[in-house]
């Protein structure tokens, strides 16, 4: 025993029924492997925005989350931001979307799509 303290676990990251859903649907008329990139970036209206890109390409330090079939991967640096977040589809009057329901953000933008730490 090196008596070290143990790493501390990063909160996981979930994707929802209707995420997963949405998201093989989407990735139905792709090319096979493809899947969905969510990410963080600064800008927005709020300080950060999430990206949502498809894609077949990954990285060997992507996290990546599977559900119902479908595959979410997410970078090492957009990880940290979204630390217990889940991932969920939203059909409202307002339109379409993939949402983030980050526990680590202080304020959001009404669509959802930038926040705040």
């Amino acid at each position: 025993m090196d008596g070290g303290m143990p790493p501390i676990p990063q909160a996981p990251i979930a994707v929802s029924e209707r995420a997963a859903k949405r998201i093989l649907r989407i990735t139905a008329g792709e090319p096979d492997g493809t899947v969905l990139r969510v990410s963080v970036s600064g800008g927005g209206c709020s300080g950060f925005q999430y990206g949502f890109d498809l894609t077949r390409e990954r990285a060997d330090d992507d996290l990546v989350i599977e559900r119902d079939g479908a595959t979410v991967v997410i970078d090492p640096v957009s990880i940290e931001y979204m630390a217990g977040s889940e991932i969920d589809f939203v059909d409202s009057l307002i339109g379409q979307s993939f949402q983030i329901r980050n526990p680590n953000a202080t304020a959001s933008c009404g669509c959802g799509t930038s926040f705040s730490l």
